[in-house]
C-alpha cells in the first residue's frame, strides 16, 4: 500500500512539474545531442529512439555509424551525423575506392528512411601529433564529398570534421581568434574546401575546460551562463557574457584572417560533467544542470553571438547517456543527461541564469524510454536519483 501511494505521489509530481512548464514539449527541441557508446550498459537503440522522441530531441550525432542505431531511427525524422573515425583516413585519402564503398555500405542503404544529413571525417586529428594523419584528412573528406556526389547524395549529406577549440591559438579577445600557425598549412585549404562545398565548420568547445584548468581566475557565472558583468572586446565594442559565445566568435575571427567569411560555425560537442575527480574544479551535478540548462534556453531563444547576432547559435550537447567504459578522469564518465536506464542524472532548470524570455519546453522527467511502471520502480524520488547509481 505505501509503494502504491508513494509511486502515486510520484507520479503527480511529475504531471505537475509537466503542466506548470511555460511550454508544452510539443515542438522540436533546436540543439542536438551526442551519442556517445562507449559503456557496457547502454539501452537497445529502438529504446533510445523512443527516449529522444519523447523529448522531442531531432538532431542527433554519432561518432561512427551503428548501423542498429540508423535502423532503429527509421521513419522518425530525425537527422543524423554519421562519423568515419580516424583511423580509417589515410586508407580513404589514398583509395577513392574505399571512400566510395563506405558511403555505399554505411549511408545510401539507410536513406532515405533515415535522415542522415551530415559526414564527419575524423574527430580532433589537429590535436594530436600525427602529421601523417593531419594531412590525410582533406583528401579523406575529398574522396567522401566526391562519393556522396557519385551516388547521387550530394542535395542530402554534407561532409566536414569536428575539431578542438585548440587548433586556435588566440581566442581572447575573440576579435583577435587566430589558428595555431604549425596548423596553417592544413586549415587553410580545409576552409577552401569549406566554402566551396557550403559545408559547416565544426568545433568541440568546453568552457568548463577551462574553468578546471583556472579556477581561481575564471569567473563561475560567466563559463555557466549566469549573471556576470562580461567581458567586452577592446576591438569591437562587443561585450561577452560567456565564454562559449566568445569561443564561437574568436573562430570567425580565426576564419576571417584566412579570408573566410562564408562558412557557418558549428558546435559539435559542448557540455558539463556532474562528477569528477577531486583536483576537477566544478564537476558538479549543479553546474552540469546550470550550463545545460541555461545553454538551452539560448538555444530555445534562437540566440546569436555578439557578432553574428542574427544567426542562431548551432548546438550538439554532450551527451545523452553518462559512459561508463571512456578512459581518463572521472568527469569522462559523467557527461550524461541521463543514465543508461533512461533517468535523468539532473533535472533541467531551462529557465535559469537570468536569462530573459520563455521557459524551454525540454523536461527529462517526461522522458519515456521504458514502461512508467519500470521508471518509478528505478527512481525512489526526483530529489534522490542521482545518488543511486
Amino acid at each position: 500500500m505505501e509503494l502504491c501511494v508513494r509511486a502515486s505521489s510520484l507520479l503527480l509530481g511529475l504531471l505537475l512539474q509537466l503542466l506548470s512548464s511555460v511550454d508544452v514539449v510539443s515542438a522540436a527541441q533546436k540543439f542536438g545531442i551526442n551519442y556517445g557508446q562507449i559503456a557496457n550498459n547502454l539501452p537497445d537503440p529502438t529504446q533510445v529512439a523512443g527516449l529522444l522522441q519523447s523529448l522531442n530531441v531531432n538532431k542527433v550525432k554519432l561518432y561512427d555509424a551503428d548501423p542498429k542505431v540508423l535502423m532503429a531511427f527509421a521513419n522518425t525524422g530525425v537527422e543524423f551525423i554519421i562519423a568515419i573515425g580516424n583511423e580509417n583516413l589515410q586508407s580513404m585519402a589514398g583509395n577513392p575506392g574505399a571512400a566510395r564503398q563506405w558511403v555505399t555500405q554505411h549511408v545510401q542503404p539507410f536513406l532515405p528512411a533515415t535522415r542522415i544529413t551530415c559526414i564527419t571525417v575524423g574527430n580532433e586529428v589537429f590535436s594530436g601529433n600525427d602529421t601523417g594523419m593531419m594531412a590525410s584528412l582533406l583528401p579523406a573528406m575529398k574522396a567522401i564529398y566526391a562519393a556522396v556526389g557519385e551516388l547521387g547524395l550530394g542535395g542530402q549529406v554534407t561532409v566536414s570534421s569536428a575539431h578542438s577549440v585548440n587548433v586556435l591559438a588566440t581566442s581572447f579577445p575573440p576579435s583577435s581568434g587566430a589558428f595555431r600557425e604549425d596548423l596553417a598549412q592544413y586549415i587553410q585549404p580545409l576552409l577552401d574546401f569549406h566554402g566551396q562545398t557550403n559545408s559547416p565548420f565544426l568545433i568541440n568547445a568546453y568552457p568548463f575546460f577551462a574553468y578546471k584548468a583556472s579556477p581561481g581566475s575564471v569567473s563561475l557565472p560567466y563559463v555557466l551562463f549566469e549573471p556576470n558583468p562580461g567581458v567586452r572586446d577592446p576591438n569591437t565594442n562587443l561585450s561577452y557574457d560567456n565564454m562559449l559565445y566568445a569561443q564561437i566568435d574568436a573562430v570567425y575571427a580565426a576564419m576571417k584572417a584566412m579570408g573566410h567569411t562564408d562558412i557557418g560555425v558549428r558546435i559539435s560537442e559542448t557540455g558539463w560533467p556532474s562528477k569528477g575527480d577531486e583536483d576537477e574544479a566544478g564537476a558538479t551535478v549543479e553546474n552540469a544542470a546550470a550550463y545545460n540548462g541555461n545553454l538551452m534556453q539560448r538555444i530555445a531563444m534562437n540566440q546569436g553571438t555578439p557578432l553574428k547576432p542574427n544567426v542562431p547559435i548551432d548546438v550538439f550537447v554532450f551527451a545523452l547517456f553518462n559512459e561508463d567504459m571512456k578512459p581518463g578522469p572521472t568527469s569522462e564518465r559523467n557527461y550524461g543527461l541521463f543514465y543508461p536506464n533512461g533517468s535523468p542524472v539532473y533535472a533541467i532548470n531551462t529557465g535559469a541564469g537570468g536569462v530573459s524570455g520563455r521557459t524551454g519546453p525540454f523536461d527529462p522527467y517526461s522522458a519515456q524510454m521504458f514502461s512508467s511502471a519500470s521508471r518509478l520502480a528505478m527512481t525512489s524520488g526526483m530529489g534522490e536519483t542521482e545518488n543511486l547509481y
